[in-house]
């Protein structure tokens, strides 16, 4: 068996995540304590109250790093770990911290910088993104290209097969969408986000993003991780800096990246964090193989009794 973990992106967030878990394993406790300690605010407060911070980016990129990288050390302890890594756009910076390439404390604190970053480079109501249904991708390109004299729309999210992602201005994703709704069998839905992530309209957070970075250290990955900007593996550490540079502000590629895992071998994936999006599109893009998401201490258990791990 191989196993590839991928982690959950932004949107997957939810009012009480993890706090079970956080109660049930030491290590995961220890995981929210030391985010707090380097964010300088309760994580604990923040993942398991009901409030309106969970839900503004600056503080849901640092929730959900800290979930799957808590989990990730869990899984650990059990003596279960990945063959090969990849993780949702933010869930990219999970997969560099399990592979050792980042360090969790200063990880956290780079998404948070992140979040608001990416918040501060378009005002509100400028940007948009639209999940699109049914329709291939080259459609759905040539409809992003046609829509661009309205303004900047691109494939933004190609997350599996018959499900693509578009984001961009609102007037010429609004255009895009026009062209898009007359396919048969063609479905549109507009999301409930505060930006059009993974395009060039990010480029001021990409910029501050490359500032930030050349201040970490960044280490030899342990394990390889398969990255959202081409949807293979990162060559190399000093890849690392340049491609999260290039991901804000660039379209995820996550049906590849989960392809290039199946072609390194991967027969199992477990989907940690928030949500079950990913374990989702894994079904989509590839039915042979098994996956399990864990986000509370019942699916923890179904996971490691479904694939014999314990």
């Amino acid at each position: 068996m191989a196993i590839g973990f991928i982690y959950s992106g932004q949107g997957a967030q939810y009012h009480g995540m993890g706090k079970e878990l956080s109660e049930a394993y030491p290590v995961y406790d220890q995981t929210l304590e030391e985010a707090s300690d380097a964010l300088g605010w309760d994580m604990k407060a923040l993942s398991f109250n009901e409030n309106s911070q969970l839900d503004e980016t600056e503080f849901t990129q640092p929730a959900v790093l800290t979930m799957s990288t808590a989990l990730h050390r869990v899984l650990a302890e059990l003596g279960v770990t990945p063959d090969i890594v990849a993780g949702l756009s933010l869930g990219e910076y999970s997969a560099l911290v399990a592979s050792d390439a980042l360090t969790f404390s200063e990880t956290v604190q780079l998404v948070q910088k992140r979040g608001r970053w990416m918040t501060e480079a378009v005002p509100h109501g400028k940007g948009a993104m639209s999940a699109v249904m049914n329709i291939p991708r080259e459609i759905v390109e040539e409809a992003c290209l046609a829509a661009s004299e309205y303004g900047v729309v691109i494939p933004a999210n190609y997350n599996m097969p018959n499900q693509i992602v578009i984001s961009g201005e609102v007037a010429a994703v609004a255009k895009a969408e026009q062209l898009l709704s007359g396919h048969n069998r063609s479905k549109i839905i507009r999301l409930n986000v505060s930006g059009p992530f993974h395009t060039s309209l990010l480029a001021p957070a990409s910029e501050k993003l490359s500032a930030a970075l050349a201040e970490l250290t960044i280490r030899d990955m342990r394990i390889p991780v398969v990255t959202n900007l081409t949807g293979e593996i990162i060559p190399s550490k000093d890849e690392i800096a340049p491609t999260l540079v290039q991901q804000v502000k660039s379209p995820v590629y996550w049906e590849d990246c989960v392809r290039t895992m199946i072609a390194e071998g991967v027969d199992t994936f477990l989907e940690l964090g928030p949500g079950r999006a990913l374990k989702g599109f894994v079904k989509k893009i590839d039915r042979t193989v098994n996956v399990e998401n864990i986000e509370d201490v019942k699916t923890l258990e179904k996971a490691l009794a479904s694939f014999n791990l314990s």
